[in-house]
């Protein structure tokens, strides 16, 4: 009775420590994982996990995302998971996304997995339209976002229609245009086609270098008023807080960079912009909810306080990131060296072989030809020497005629004729002896000539023959001394046996060049206008090109409203400029940041290697 207790004691104390759990599903971009989570956990213990799943190292761009009551909320990391307003029935589901945009994705996108997910959330935006991109850009991403996918452009492979079930193109600029989808993809292709040796990562790099110049890229908008009860957007983003007319997205009325603002404060429902400059007045708002002003000020948050990171020394863990990213992309650059090289010897292998066998060929149709022409000359000399023997012969049998009429002829005139009338008969039979004698004798002479000319042509076609024989003994020797040659220098099959000796890279970086930094900042420059010069003209050839095509009638408010900003020359960049209030622009500043980093980035570097082999 008492072990029955004690057993029964036991299991239940067992039992209550044992974790409750609950089943989470995270949704990224393009997969869908689930794991079990205990109770107790907190949003950071999910969201470590689910990065450390993915390989994810640069965690500070993203969040996990739910929606409550047809609103966007984040998950907080020192909060409970279960104590958020999230669904009850399991499983409860989240989706990994990008929070906070990189102010240039080349610089600050460091891991291979950031860069994907980047790529896939900003290009199902722009599909959405929830970014508004014009049509030229457009058929350029969808050109990069081809690359990505499809690799290299092979004309064999990629024949016409195969991108017919791709969705590469907002329906906006579908519908904008007279144009078939077999027409939109020639296009694509003609600038898929230039693309040619870049791999996946460098291809979605060269999309999110084009989107990130877009107006709405990275821009979250909310509805807002100010104190006079005006309705307005506020649009909160990497480069600051602007402020729209609810009617364009695209330009801002006012702009208030992160370096100019000296405080943003929150009470209840009311926002207040202090500026920097005291000179310019406190710019005030408020939303209708709760949930949304807790939204704008997390991102105003972690905005702020990526701004501020960029502009200061990159931290050793980024610093050792950066050096093993630029040693995997040294070493997948000689591998992909290799392999084109491999590629590039087993096409000249191909070639060689297909040149062989066209000369194998070819020396086989000379042979047959030849062949042919010495059978032909062989039965020419047999009809010549038969017809030679005839003649002959016949030759023979007129000489044997001839003789006897000269017998004839003889025993006649031995023959004495008696009477006039005998002997005139006798003399003119002795004339007629004698002609039909002197036409024998030159139809003999005759057969003669005959018989010696065919004699000389019997000789000439053995002589052909001979000469057939030789060039026939020749081309069997060239043949098989060609085959002999081949079978030598044929190239190895087994070209993944070829061994290749790569130096190891070593990257020195020098604190106290800064001449040579500042002209690599030079050449950087110039590199980066002459590739935007090429590209602006490529994008304004094509918008020329499909211009004749557009339905006017079917331009949306955006549209108009992007192409009275590229009439006046209105930019992203300097849209914020001229809308900035503070005397110093953002993008000056930028400009100094940019620099700034790249002479810390000099002096950290030889730090970066030494943590990195440590």
């Amino acid at each position: 009775m008492a072990g029955a207790i004690a057993s029964r004691m036991s299991f239940s104390s067992l039992k209550r420590k044992q974790p409750k759990t609950f089943t989470v599903r995270i949704a990224t971009m393009d997969a869908e994982m689930e794991f079990s989570c205990e109770v107790k956990w907190k949003g950071k213990d999910l969201f470590d996990l689910v990065c450390r799943t993915l390989g994810l190292r640069e965690t500070w761009f993203f969040g996990l995302q739910y929606t409550i009551k047809d609103t966007v909320a984040w998950l907080k990391m020192d909060k409970k998971v279960l104590d958020h307003d999230v669904p009850t029935e399991e499983p409860v589901t989240f989706h990994f996304l990008a929070k906070f945009y990189p102010e240039n994705a080349e610089e600050e996108l460091v891991q291979e997995i950031t860069q994907h997910l980047f790529f896939l959330q900003v290009k199902k935006q722009i599909l959405d339209e929830k970014i508004y991109c014009p049509p030229e850009a457009s058929v350029l991403l969808a050109s990069y976002a081809v690359q990505a996918k499809y690799g290299d452009y092979d004309p064999n492979v990629h024949k016409r229609g195969f991108l017919a079930q791709e969705e590469l193109l907002p329906k906006r600029v579908i519908n904008l245009y007279q144009m078939t989808p077999e027409m939109w993809e020639e296009r694509i292709t003609a600038w898929y086609a230039e693309h040619r040796g870049r791999a996946r990562d460098e291809a979605e790099m060269e999309y999110l270098k084009i989107a990130q110049d877009l107006e709405m890229y990275g821009v979250n908008y909310f509805a807002i008023r100010n104190k006079k009860g005006t309705e307005l957007l506020l649009g909160v983003d990497a480069l600051g807080l602007h402020i729209y007319d609810p009617d364009n997205r695209l330009t801002p009325k006012i702009s208030f960079p992160w370096n100019e603002i000296r405080n943003i404060s929150y009470s209840d429902k009311e926002f207040t912009i202090k500026p920097l400059d005291k000179k310019i007045d406190v710019f005030k708002f408020n939303s209708s909810k709760l949930r949304v002003n807790k939204l704008i000020l997390q991102l105003c948050i972690g905005n702020h306080d990526l701004f501020m990171r960029r502009r200061k020394a990159d931290s050793l863990e980024v610093q050792q990131m950066k050096a093993q990213a630029r040693e995997e992309k040294a070493r997948k650059q000689m591998e992909r060296q290799r392999l084109a090289r491999e590629k590039q010897m087993r096409e000249e292998a191909e070639r060689t072989r297909d040149e062989l066998e066209r000369r194998l060929m070819q020396l086989k149709e000379e042979a047959t030809m030849a062949n042919e022409a010495l059978m032909r000359s062989e039965e020419t000399a047999d009809l010549l020497a038969e017809k030679a023997q005839i003649t002959e012969e016949e030759a023979k049998l007129l000489a044997q005629k001839a003789a006897e009429a000269e017998q004839e002829m003889q025993r006649i005139k031995a023959t004495a004729i008696r009477t006039e009338e005998e002997k005139r008969l006798m003399e003119q039979k002795v004339l007629e002896a004698e002609m039909l004698a002197l036409k024998m004798a030159e139809e003999s002479e005759r057969r003669a000539k005959e018989a010696d000319q065919l004699k000389q042509d019997l000789q000439e076609a053995r002589e052909s023959e001979r000469r057939a024989k030789q060039k026939l003994l020749e081309i069997t020797s060239k043949s098989s001394y060609t085959s002999v040659n081949s079978s030598t220098t044929a190239l190895p099959t087994d070209l993944s046996s070829f061994n290749l000796i790569s130096e190891s890279l070593s990257f020195d970086f020098k604190d106290t060049d800064m001449k040579r930094l500042s002209m690599e900042i030079e050449k950087e420059k110039v590199e980066y206008m002459e590739k935007s010069k090429h590209l602006q003209e490529q994008l304004n050839e094509l918008k020329t090109e499909i211009e004749a095509l557009k339905l006017k009638e079917r331009e949306t408010a955006l549209d108009i409203l992007h192409n009275e900003n590229a009439s006046r020359g209105n930019s992203k960049h300097n849209t914020i400029k001229k809308s900035s209030p503070g005397q110093k622009t953002y993008l000056h500043l930028r400009l100094q940041s940019r620099l700034f980093q790249g002479t810390l980035r000099g002096v950290m570097g030889s730090l970066a290697v030494i943590l990195t082999r440590a």
